[in-house]
Order: structure tokens, then sequence, then C-alpha cells
């Protein structure tokens, strides 16, 4: 028997939610009613019946933002979803740390960058740097990992240079920029240019993250593996070992 489920929001099953969104309409003064109403418009075309727009915020003369409330007909059927699972064990840094020496029988080397335009380190810096992120330490803390943190805004020829003098298992890429799809064009330019100057055996681990991507798209855009918000240096450090270390002792 499927397993649905509908939205929660004063009682169970109402099918109540809220959403936001900002539409190019001036919501000051006499325009605010006018605004109001395009954006239960909005609502109702998306399916909210009742549309309850429960706040609204002129943003300068153009635009207004909205939180609108209201019920969904729409069912969830739980046997439906799918999602990435993790398919490897965490690892502590003491494990880690003796895979990788029993593995490689030398140091992991990892290089990190935010690539393009993108100058927000906040995510590549959470997994790579020693202080870490959610009280996991980074990959700096693990002893038989060489970290090489390029920071912000590499361009993908300056990437592919490092990976190459550093002699890199794993590149890790953070894209927090996504306006017109930046994140992804970014991801298919790195992913294209690897393959270009590895051979197929040869190329390091691809590995991208961040908040709007999807974990399924890692085949469509030619990387290992994607991260998504709220990933921990574990997470991060226990894959690259089980990946590599795997490959290692496979050579």
């Amino acid at each position: 028997m499927s397993e649905l489920v509908r939205p929660y929001g004063d009682t169970t099953g109402d099918g109540m939610v809220q959403i936001s969104f900002t539409l190019p309409v001036d919501g000051r003064g006499e325009s605010a009613r006018r605004a109001e109403g395009a954006a239960a418009q909005l609502a109702n075309k998306m399916g909210l019946d009742p549309a309850l727009v429960v706040h609204t915020r002129p943003m300068g003369p153009d635009f207004t933002f909205f939180v609108v409330y209201g019920r969904v007909q729409h069912l969830v059927n739980l046997d439906e979803v799918t999602v990435v699972e993790r398919d490897y064990p965490l690892l502590s840094p003491k494990e880690a740390n003796a895979a990788i020496k029993r593995a490689l029988r030398r140091r992991l080397t990892v290089v990190g960058a935010c690539i393009g335009t993108d100058a927000h380190t906040v995510g590549i810096d959470a997994i790579l740097n020693i202080k870490g992120f959610a009280g996991e330490k980074g990959l700096e803390y693990y002893r038989e990992v060489k970290v090489v943190n390029l920071g912000a805004q590499v361009s993908v020829p300056q990437l592919v240079e490092r990976a190459r003098a550093e002699k890199a298992d794993a590149v890790l890429v953070s894209q927090v920029v996504t306006q017109r799809d930046a994140h992804l064009l970014n991801t298919r330019e790195m992913s294209a240019a690897f393959r270009e100057a590895y051979p197929a055996d040869r190329r390091p681990l691809l590995v991208v993250g961040g908040p709007r991507f999807d974990e399924s798209m890692a085949g469509d855009l030619g990387v290992d593996r994607i991260f998504v918000r709220g990933t921990t240096p574990t997470e991060v450090a226990s894959y690259l070992v089980h990946r590599l270390a795997a490959k290692g002792a496979a050579a």
C-alpha cells in the first residue's frame, strides 16, 4: 500500500503551506491592494485555494515581496521519492587516516576552490579548513590529507593547472552563485576541462557542492559526486577515502 502524506499547517492533513516570492509590481501606497491581488492570483494559479496574502514588503518602486498562506490538494507518495543514498560508511578522522595510509601509502591530496566569479568561500572553507562545520573538523585536520585551498574566483584553467601541479587525487568545488544557472555552467566547463587534460584513468575525483545542486545530476554534470546543503566534513572525507582508498588498493 502506498504511503501518502499531505502538508501540515494548523491541523494534521489540512494541506496548508506557506510560500514566498517577489513580483515586479509596486506595493506602496494606493498600489498595495493591486499588488496583493496579483500575489493572490499567482498563488491561486499555483493551486493554493484559498490563498491568503499574510505579508507584503515593498522593495523600492518596482518590486514587492510576498508571503502567502494557503491550502493545496496535492498528496505526496513517499514510495515514489528517490534520493541519492550514502553507499559508504562514515569514518572518524582516525579511521580515515588509517585507511589512507594502508591503501595509498602516501598522503591524499585535495585541491579545493570556488570557480568562476563565485566569491563565497563559506562552503569550501567549512569542508577544508581545520575549524570545520557543525562541530566536525575540516580536512586540514586529517593527518594523511594534504589540503590546497585556492579560495574564491578561480578560473577553470587555473584549477586544472594547480591540480596537475599538486598531483591531486580529488578536486572539490563549491558553487553558491546560481543566477542564470551559473553553478551548472561552471561545473560542466570544469568537468570538460579535466576530461581534456587527463587520461580517463588518471583524472582526479571531481566533487562539487552547493545549496542549489541536485544530487542526482552528477552524471549529467560530468562529476563523481554532488554534495548539497548541510553536508559535513566527515561525509566528504569518508567519501574520498571510500573511493580513493579502494582505487589505491586495486592499483
